[in-house]
């Protein structure tokens, strides 16, 4: 074990007595809690300077969450009647953009409330801090119950997880980050919320008003050319990002003319000074000869009305450098960013010479790459999302909601989990196949290169064989089928060509890569808790609601309202 964990041990190791350990890891365990609890007293207290207003409401507890755009406090309202009412405060981090914030408040206040979905109570300002005020539900951690939770419990679940997504997609809300810490649960009093709409994204015809001021922001930071035209006078004039690039374009102009004229002049120069030494040596010259010229071979022949009929090999190559040059300048990018024209208006109808290679091509390279939003969290994100597909709608939601569903039924939590999203759509054809993975993409106008083809999993047994595996099973280096090798790519085909290769080294991961939890410890269900109330007859209505959540293709993928209706829930009532 030593040599294997590369240890070189020079003594053996003394070791205390079992009742020392034991102190000094309460000791170590109560340094710890007490280092959070001073962080975390600190953190309230910032909380209380940055909005004061709180103080006089509310009496914060503890913090209890932690993300990348907030923190979630728990707090009691000061009420003069009856018992405190317990309130989850989140704290949104100042450099989030006012309009963001505005959608999220919007989108709690309008679908907020009822049917599974978080409402909002109050909410605080002070200068950039903004702290919204939202019923506290207590909630058991999603992968703690994962392993005692009855199939009744599950269709519970997922019903109530589709009436949530069912409300706010009947708003046009795309909640973008469904997954089981976003989807509260209290197992006690079975009461359900789905939280947290910070990346929500509206539809084209959402009700929300704001989420359509976030989507045309999104659209003008990912296509800062587009130009905006103020109307003053009857005379138009440019504001914004447009009037920078035009002022930019002017210089760039300029610059460009008097690089050119410039380097017109020069080249004057050098043509009139050969044509001088090529009069000199033609003057010379009065019979065919044949001699070293500048390490070039050079033959000049005088013809009869004393004109020569040949031009040496060295005005070749000179004449030649200089056309060379020329192009060049014309299409050389200078490093103060002034100078900047390049082969970007490259026309659709060239052909592209690296697809299906391992290249990118000057042509693919020189086209505009798509941007799409990819907001989500990984494991989570549906193939339209990996493959950055413009169109994306409420289908994410539902297959977000499936990789919870296949969790459930598996007992692996998260069940993928990829460091990018090349890998991560290599995953997903480890289940789905890589045949019917390529033709959903052509659906979306994406194309998928796979150098192996995948075969699509049995879900049922894929379930059932990963739910029966044991704490001493080896991990599945038999269960899964291999992933796509390295030599697996998806292109662009919006131009009808491969506007863009992405081409990775290391796409193939291992096959236990898949079912990782949190710490990178498989979670599984332990051998005695396999026969938990009726998990030994899942029916099939359970694998082909499944199936229907991850469908590949968007536009056929299950919608919540349909599977509210699926006979996986024939006994229960809205």
């Amino acid at each position: 074990m030593e040599a294997s964990l590369g240890i070189q041990m020079d003594e053996p190791m003394a070791f205390s007595p079992v009742c020392d350990q034991f102190q000094a890891d309460d000791s170590i365990k109560k340094c710890e809690q007490n280092f959070k609890l001073s962080g975390v007293k600190k953190d309230i207290e910032k909380l209380y300077e940055a909005v004061p207003q709180l103080s006089s409401v509310f009496k914060i507890k503890d913090k209890i969450g932690e993300g990348t755009f907030s923190s979630v406090y728990l707090a009691t309202a000061q009420l003069q009647v009856g018992p405190d009412e317990k309130i989850a405060l989140k704290h949104l981090i100042p450099t989030s953009h006012p309009i963001r914030i505005a959608a999220e408040l919007q989108c709690l206040t309008v679908a907020g409330g009822q049917d599974n979905v978080m409402g909002v109570k109050y909410c605080f300002r002070k200068n950039d801090h903004v702290v919204i005020a939202m019923p506290y539900l207590e909630h058991e951690s999603f992968l703690d119950i994962l392993n005692s939770l009855s199939f009744q419990e599950v269709r519970e679940y997922m019903f109530n997880l589709f009436k949530a997504l069912k409300r706010i997609h009947q708003f046009g809300i795309v909640h973008r980050d469904v997954k089981p810490s976003n989807f509260l649960y209290n197992r006690r009093l079975k009461k359900y919320a789905l939280v947290d709409f910070g990346l929500a994204q509206g539809t084209h015809d959402t009700k929300i008003e704001l989420l359509k001021l976030v989507q045309s922001e999104a659209e003008q930071e990912c296509c800062p050319q587009n130009k905006s035209h103020i109307v003053i006078g009857g005379k138009i004039s440019l504001s914004g990002p447009a009037y920078k690039e035009q002022n930019l374009h002017t210089t760039m102009k300029n610059k460009e003319q008097n690089l050119h004229s410039t380097t017109k002049n020069k080249e004057q120069n050098l043509h009139s000074t050969m044509k001088n030494k090529e009069q000199n040596l033609h003057s010379t010259t009065k019979t065919s000869v044949k001699r070293p010229y500048t390490n070039t071979q050079i033959q000049i022949k005088q013809g009869k009305d004393g004109k020569l009929i040949k031009q040496s090999k060295t005005m070749d190559v000179i004449s030649r450098k200089l056309a060379t040059k020329k192009k060049a300048i014309s299409t050389k990018v200078m490093n103060s960013g002034v100078v900047k024209k390049t082969v970007s208006s490259c026309p659709a109808s060239l052909t592209c010479d690296c697809y299906a290679t391992d290249k990118v091509c000057s042509i693919c390279l020189s086209r505009r790459q798509q941007v799409a939003p990819r907001a989500g969290t990984p494991g989570f994100r549906a193939p339209e999302v990996l493959t950055k597909c413009p169109n994306q709608s409420t289908a994410i939601d539902m297959w977000s909601a499936g990789v919870i569903f296949l969790s459930l039924l598996s007992g692996r939590y998260p069940f993928y989990k990829a460091s990018d999203d090349l890998t991560a759509l290599a995953q997903i054809m480890t289940i789905r196949g890589s045949r019917e993975t390529i033709q959903a993409a052509k659906t979306f106008g994406k194309s998928i290169l796979c150098s192996k083809e995948v075969p699509a999993q049995n879900l049922r047994k894929l379930c059932e064989r990963l739910r029966s595996q044991g704490s001493d099973t080896p991990k599945l280096a038999s269960d899964i089928q291999r992933c796509p090798s390295h030599d697996s790519t998806f292109s662009d085909k919006t131009d009808h060509k491969a506007s863009y290769v992405i081409q990775r080294s290391q796409v193939q991961p291992s096959r236990d890569s898949l079912y990782k939890g949190d710490n990178g410890c498989e979670k599984h269900f332990n051998e005695n808790k396999t026969s938990v109330e009726g998990w030994d007859e899942v029916p099939d209505e359970a694998y082909d609601l499944l199936d229907k959540l991850l469908d590949l293709n968007p536009a056929s993928r299950i919608t919540a309202e349909e599977a509210l209706l699926h006979p996986f829930f024939k006994d229960m009532s809205l």
